[in-house]
């Protein structure tokens, strides 16, 4: 069961207001995820406390590192149900977890940060984590 979307809007907004889009749907995941789509940023959002307080802060920060993902979207557990339950079937071989961040490599997922590596960090650390993994699979800087 969704979460009523004005409860959750404010977060949505938390990673859009850093230039990350919106994949409400498995076909807008299907959209970006794809073969040449490049390193692309995926942020599984969720209500709890390390969400905001940590992973979405992290996010904005390693998003104004060089180099960074060619494209980043975000999905929201409990809110955008079916493209996360899509989303996962994508991320075979790693388990569910929300909030956590993934890196796909033209389609393909290369790097998973779950809930219990986010759980322990703060938001700096959870930054880290992330420009550490763009300087990896981000080869290219985006315009």
């Amino acid at each position: 069961m969704a979460y009523p979307e004005q409860l959750i809007a404010p977060m949505r907004q938390d990673l859009t207001r850093f230039g990350l889009e919106e994949a409400r749907t498995p076909a807008d995941l299907d959209r970006v995820l794809t073969p040449g789509s490049g390193a692309v940023l995926v942020v599984i959002n969720s209500v709890c406390g390390c969400a905001a307080g940590k992973a979405r802060p992290g996010v904005g920060m390693a998003l104004q590192h060089t180099p960074k993902p060619d494209k980043s979207i975000t999905v929201f557990a409990g809110g955008d149900d079916a493209a996360v339950a899509h989303l996962r079937d994508l991320l075979k071989g790693y388990p569910p977890s929300s909030p956590s961040i993934a890196i796909f490599q033209d389609g393909k997922p290369v790097h998973m940060i779950h809930r219990s590596d986010i759980e322990r960090r703060d938001a700096l650390q959870i930054a880290k984590l992330l420009t550490d993994a763009f300087d990896h699979f981000c080869t290219k800087t985006p315009a």
